[in-house]
């Protein structure tokens, strides 16, 4: 049996709590919920309306939606793109609401939401979801910039005794800092029971700093895959279970999806069935300890380097593992003398024009810190500053186009092609970067002759030229001009500012 497959985009969070709980009833079509101008409203078929990039990374090609699913579908969920190529995860209305009842379990009982993330992603309609299950109303957090002082003053509008929400890293960040500098800001945000964070690693500093300042963030772990995060501060909750098979962390339970919406392909290598229970492979390293789990990185973040197998997944933890770095992302950049090294960038809000350090006290010591725990192969080649990290809507830094953006500035690599996973090698006698193709994802087009040069940061080797009308090509799907500013930017500091192969010491 099939039910119709709608299309929802740019619905208010009661418009679309509304639809959902048709959906988890099955009285109702299911739901694909979109971004606001991405997609189009009401019944879907196969028309060119509906065959738009899946994701805010807009990686993958125009696939056709079907006008039926299978009838346990109620939910549709474009994922992020933010690391690999994005999928359709369908999930059904048993496992969103297993979902949300471990959840309610694992918290000590049903309570009010404050939602300050997208309700396109599954973190954010999985808060709508648990307030359908507890019988609440949420309250909303205004879309767009995430406000510290909005997310206070909406925390005094809950009344229930037990009060949630679940925020992206980015956005505790910025929580912590501004409640640091205000009381006011700490009192309302240390009223709630728990703040489930995820979407990404939460670094310990930043972690730290909440906990000081008497906030209940809990570290979840999960996926569109699983309906959101099955682990709390490394316990399965609910019926989740996890274990370790070859080296990869897999997980089981009832908040499995079905599997990815015409792929057929795909949901037969990410979910198997063994010894009573179908798994879902994550794709990430860790460890499962007397039930303890523990995340240690991407099985697709290596990268070879000089020889060595190097997981940026660790190299990042453990920069972000220093003060002020707690939101850095470490990509990869191809190098002619290593094959590949990591480079590290990071948001700077004072910085006017990006900035690279090659070397200098600061990379010097952040070098020492890598190689401590992971060896010399992993040290950064280069700290990059920038005023705004570019992000997807739901709050996480949007790798693809970091690493693009970064590879797009390296000597004697060509630039990035439509649909490359990785930046292919000049031909032979090639010596310097052609400048992206205008329209190639991810890519700003040839900035104009900046005319000024930043001041240079201590420690930094290099400051690209300042270029303030350049813009990133890519601003649709993912999503705000803040983004797209900050893309532009890393594009032309690293177009003008190689780094060289030689900036990763080694023995």
């Amino acid at each position: 049996m099939t039910r119709p497959l709608e299309v929802v985009s740019g619905l208010s969070a009661p418009e679309l709590s509304a639809r959902l709980r048709e959906a988890l009833s099955n009285d109702g079509p299911a739901l694909l919920p979109r971004e606001a101008g991405d997609g189009s409203r009401g019944a879907v078929g196969l028309s060119t309306e509906n065959t738009a990039p899946l994701g805010d990374a807009g990686a993958g090609a125009a696939v056709p939606l079907p006008s039926e699913v299978p009838k346990a579908v109620a939910l549709v969920i474009e994922t992020s793109g933010s690391t690999g190529m994005p999928k359709r995860v369908a999930l059904s209305a048993d496992a969103l609401l297993a979902s949300a009842a471990a959840s309610e379990q694992a918290l000590g009982g049903p309570g009010q939401w404050l939602l300050a993330l997208p309700t396109h992603y599954v973190a954010g309609v999985q808060v709508l979801v648990r307030s359908i299950a507890a019988g609440s109303e949420p309250v909303v957090h205004p879309p767009g910039h995430f406000s510290p002082e909005a997310f206070a003053a909406l925390a005094g509008r809950l009344k229930l005794p037990l009060r949630f929400s679940s925020l992206v890293p980015a956005q505790l960040a910025r929580l912590v800092d501004a409640a640091e500098a205000d009381r006011d800001i700490r009192r309302a945000v240390a009223r709630f029971d728990a703040i489930l964070i995820g979407g990404q690693a939460l670094p310990d500093p930043l972690r730290e700093r909440a906990l000081d300042l008497g906030f209940a963030v809990v570290r979840t772990y999960g996926a569109s895959e699983t309906a959101g995060g099955c682990v709390y501060d490394g316990q399965p909750i609910g019926r989740t279970v996890v274990r370790l098979a070859a080296g990869e962390l897999e997980i089981a339970g009832p908040s499995l999806a079905e599997g990815y919406l015409g792929d057929a392909e795909l949901t037969a290598a990410r979910f198997h069935s063994d010894e009573g229970h179908r798994w879902y492979r994550t794709s990430d390293a860790g460890t499962v300890v007397d039930g303890l789990v523990t995340v240690t990185g991407r099985l697709d973040d290596l990268i070879i380097s000089g020889g060595i197998k190097v997981s940026l997944g660790r190299v990042e933890r453990l920069v972000q593992s220093q003060p002020g770095l707690e939101q850095a992302v470490v990509v990869p950049r191809d190098s002619e003398r290593w094959g590949q090294v990591g480079v590290v960038v990071t948001e700077d809000p004072s910085t006017d024009a990006p900035v690279v350090e090659l070397s200098g006290p600061r990379l010097d010591h952040l070098r020492e810190a890598v190689v401590a725990e992971a060896g010399r192969a992993s040290a950064p080649a280069a700290l990059v500053h920038v005023r705004a990290l570019p992000r997807l809507s739901s709050g996480k830094p949007d790798r693809l186009l970091i690493e693009r953006l970064v590879a797009a500035g390296a000597p004697g690599v060509a630039p990035p092609t439509p649909g490359a996973s990785r930046i292919a090698p000049p031909a032979p006698g090639a010596s310097g970067v052609a400048p992206p193709a205008p329209g190639a994802p991810g890519i700003a087009p040839p900035a104009p002759a900046a005319s000024g040069v930043a001041p240079p940061t201590p420690g930094a080797s290099h400051v690209a030229p300042s270029v303030p009308d350049s813009r990133s090509a890519r601003t649709a799907g993912g999503g705000t001009p803040a983004a797209g500013e900050a893309a532009g930017e890393v594009a032309d500091e690293v177009a003008h500012a190689p780094l060289p192969d030689d900036a990763a010491p080694r023995e």
